[in-house]
């Protein structure tokens, strides 16, 4: 992505996932070994974590943590105060340089560019220690928004908010599902994998 963009007149806002596309989830290798350690599938831990954000309603703001860690404990015998469970989380949650420099030119060039995430306050607790909010135009965050990605409706709510239709919104996300609801939704989608990947994707956008 050197040089100037050329952008494609139909696509005018970019909504990226924070955790797995702007940042890295190394916190999935630290669970899967807990998860190891007590006898689980190696990805059936982070699996159940990510699960139980759903099901305690905190992901969309209706619980609070401490439900949630609740939770958690009682479905797999964690141990550990709140506090530090969270911390084991959070600093597993490492911001990709590279993305954020690619959001950087691709806002510079005229694009409207905003975080579409599943997220709990964490992501606000995340922008506190490394901020990155200033290089987005919106954050939208489903603790805030109370609706996440796995209601399709969200897609074209926040296309709404943008103020654009659906094919001039491409979506980039690393979960397959997340896609698939977006692309039904009307909205071109990049599937992302890596940065490598991605950058030559984005090509066909701009």
């Amino acid at each position: 992505m050197d040089g100037g963009l050329l952008l494609n007149d139909m696509i005018k806002a970019i909504l990226f996932d924070f955790g797995g596309v702007l940042a890295e989830e190394t916190f999935k290798e630290r669970l899967t070994t807990l998860g190891k350690e007590k006898g689980f599938d190696p990805n059936y831990f982070f699996n159940i974590l990510s699960e139980l954000a759903y099901q305690t309603g905190y992901i969309t703001g209706s619980a609070d943590e401490h439900a949630y860690w609740k939770a958690v404990r009682e479905k797999t015998g964690a141990k550990g105060e709140d506090k530090d469970l969270r911390e084991e989380v959070l600093r597993r949650l490492k911001l990709r340089p590279e993305m954020i420099e690619v959001v950087k030119k691709l806002k510079s060039s005229g694009l409207s560019v905003a975080i579409l995430s599943d997220q709990t306050n964490w992501l606000d607790d995340l922008n506190q220690r490394t901020p990155f909010y200033q290089h987005f135009d919106h954050v939208f965050n489903s603790f805030y928004i109370k609706k996440t990605k796995r209601d399709p409706s969200l897609f074209r709510d926040i296309c709404a908010k943008l103020g654009l239709s659906p094919e001039e919104v491409l979506f980039v996300d690393d979960s397959p599902d997340n896609i698939k609801r977006a692309a039904n939704e009307g909205l071109r989608t990049i599937h992302f994998k890596d940065v490598n990947e991605f950058e030559k994707e984005i090509q066909k956008f701009i």
